[in-house]
């Protein structure tokens, strides 16, 4: 009785995040895609519905011949998506990249920071998230504005004779997207440096390894799962951002956010947009998990190894 309890649980534990998953990111993806295969109608909700449940399934099977990749053709042909997509990598790329410089530092201080200080320093990490998202954003339009704070800053110091311009910039969405996002590149790296043996990089010391190349050699690859779950956490997100770059962006900055913003509520075009939104998770999901397949292929073969 009590095996076929625990056999229950086990099960139970294994649903519920399938069954997570399944509700709220299967369901409404399929919804999605439906949506993108439909066409553009002047009606509420603006476009013509795919499939008739009401029919049966005579009437399902006719609305599967009806499904339609123009959206998709559309998308292939237009530049102004493909400059979309790339402007949206490249930048979140960058962030990742700047967030990580960011945030390794604070980390590694924190992982070497005695035990007793060690949880004030992960409030203080996670203190920005009691204030709203959106006006953390806007306070950085005060700070970066030609009469914001900063420029104050550096006139008042003499380093610059006139504002510089850093609002409606790429720069300026770097900085938006680093600070926002640099918690989410923190938490890991500090677990994983955390959990590190540091005896390890003490015996490297020993056997001639200067601090540096203890760092490299030792440090660095042992924190690399931290490093792995922190960019991706951060790059994510920053793909489809859009309140940073609406906000801090210039009218010139392409990204996939505004774009799809734009064709969901300024163009009204529903099956578009969910053709972008499905590319867009492609773009993400796919590499992400031919990552995955192949770090479980070099974990597998490492075991087979020994």
């Amino acid at each position: 009785m009590q095996n076929a309890i625990s056999a229950v649980t086990r099960r139970l534990v294994i649903l519920i995040p399938y069954g997570w998953l399944l509700f709220f990111f299967l369901i409404p993806f399929l919804i999605v895609l439906r949506i993108s295969m439909s066409t553009t109608a002047v009606a509420m909700p603006p476009y013509t519905p795919v499939f008739d449940w009401t029919g049966g399934w005579e009437s399902i099977r006719a609305s599967l011949s009806q499904l339609s990749l123009d959206n998709y053709t559309w998308l292939a042909g237009d530049p102004l998506y493909f400059n979309a997509y790339i402007s949206s990598l490249l930048i979140a790329l960058v962030s990742t990249a700047l967030t990580l410089l960011v945030a390794y530092p604070m980390a590694y201080g924190m992982a070497k920071a005695p035990t007793t200080i060690r949880p004030t320093l992960v409030m203080l990490v996670i203190l920005p998230f009691w204030t709203s998202f959106l006006i953390r954003v806007y306070a950085w339009i005060g700070i970066l504005k030609p009469e914001g704070l900063f420029n104050q800053f550096l006139l008042s110091l003499g380093l610059i004779s006139e504002p510089l311009i850093i609002l409606n910039t790429n720069w300026a969405i770097y900085i938006g997207i680093v600070y926002c996002y640099l918690p989410f590149m923190v938490l890991p790296l500090y677990s994983a440096l955390e959990k590190m043996d540091h005896s390890l990089t003490e015996a490297a010391l020993d056997l001639g390894c200067t601090p540096i190349q203890a760092f490299w050699r030792v440090t660095f690859p042992l924190s690399l799962p931290g490093v792995i779950a922190g960019c991706l956490l951060v790059f994510i997100p920053a793909v489809g951002e859009f309140v940073i770059p609406d906000l801090l962006g210039g009218s010139e900055t392409l990204m996939i956010g505004r774009t799809l913003w734009n064709e969901f509520n300024g163009n009204r075009d529903w099956p578009v947009s969910s053709a972008v939104a499905v590319v867009l998770l492609l773009l993400l999901v796919i590499p992400i998990m031919l990552f995955q397949n192949a770090q479980a292929r070099a974990e597998r073969a490492e075991r087979e190894g020994r």
